[in-house]
């Protein structure tokens, strides 16, 4: 299978193939979903909570995104790597490119993934011109937690959804090359992905995005609380390499997510 890069990726949404993606933390998962045929691994800051034991993403580190980051890296051979900046490594485009420039030199990440709206064009356009690759992340912020007052669907009222279809636009404008959708109702992600050039990954964002990613725990059914937009591709299973498939195939023919899974 070839190397999946960008421009794979933009050729994707171009011909409509639905583009596949789940988190990776490690070396040995990483490697069973590129062989799988998962095109995207996202080095998720929901390692935090998944991995470390906290009850949100806020305390993981730039060290620990590197360090997770060069295991993915050991592991993909062919998918695409993206790496979240955590919590407040980019409050300014000075930080921001410091702290973006080591997860991709010494973790070895293709892109990093910043969380927030037109208030990031700034920092998007001085990584980018930098040849930093950004994947900007609307809708939920997980990092927002405390200030959106818990894990809320966002866009359901016009005016947010004005300002997720506008932010949506500033950043892309600014050079970001993956837009990520997370717990917005499924016609405003179908209407930003219609007038997005950028390919677009939905996560609780119903099925008309160009990719859909999940919790790689959600998917085997081992987190705690499983959220509404994710499915237990292990459920009826032999094992984790089926449930990966099972995911791969129903990504592909449009078949998750599902009613069940997405919000209005």
């Amino acid at each position: 299978m070839k190397t999946i890069t960008l421009t794979t990726l933009r050729e994707m949404k171009r011909i409509g193939e639905k583009i596949a993606c789940l988190t990776a933390y490690d070396a040995s998962f990483a490697r069973l979903l590129d062989e799988a045929g998962v095109e995207l691994l996202m080095v998720g800051d929901s390692l935090g909570m998944v991995i470390q034991g906290y009850d949100s993403t806020l305390p993981v580190t730039v060290a620990d995104m590197i360090y997770h980051t060069r295991n993915v890296r050991r592991g993909a051979r062919r998918a695409f790597v993206v790496t979240d900046m955590p919590f407040m490594s980019y409050a300014s485009p000075a930080q921001a490119i410091g702290n973006a420039a080591r997860i991709l030199q010494e973790g070895g990440a293709q892109m990093v993934k910043l969380e927030g709206g037109a208030w990031l064009a700034e920092t998007v356009r001085e990584l980018s011109v930098r040849g930093i690759p950004v994947c900007a992340h609307l809708g939920l912020l997980p990092q927002s937690v405390h200030q959106l007052g818990g894990y809320r669907v966002q866009g359901r009222d016009p005016a947010s959804a004005q300002t997720l279809l506008d932010d949506a636009k500033s950043l892309e404008e600014a050079g970001a090359s993956l837009l990520l959708l997370e717990s917005v109702p499924a016609a405003l992600a179908a209407d930003i992905t219609r007038h997005a050039t950028a390919p677009v990954i939905g996560i609780g964002a119903g099925p008309q995005t160009d990719a859909q990613i999940l919790v790689l725990y959600d998917l085997l059914g081992i987190t705690e609380k499983r959220p509404k937009f994710s499915k237990d591709f292990q459920a009826g299973e032999a094992g984790i390499r089926e449930a990966v498939h099972a995911y791969i195939k129903a990504v592909k023919l449009g078949a998750f997510p599902a009613a069940e899974h997405t919000f209005s």
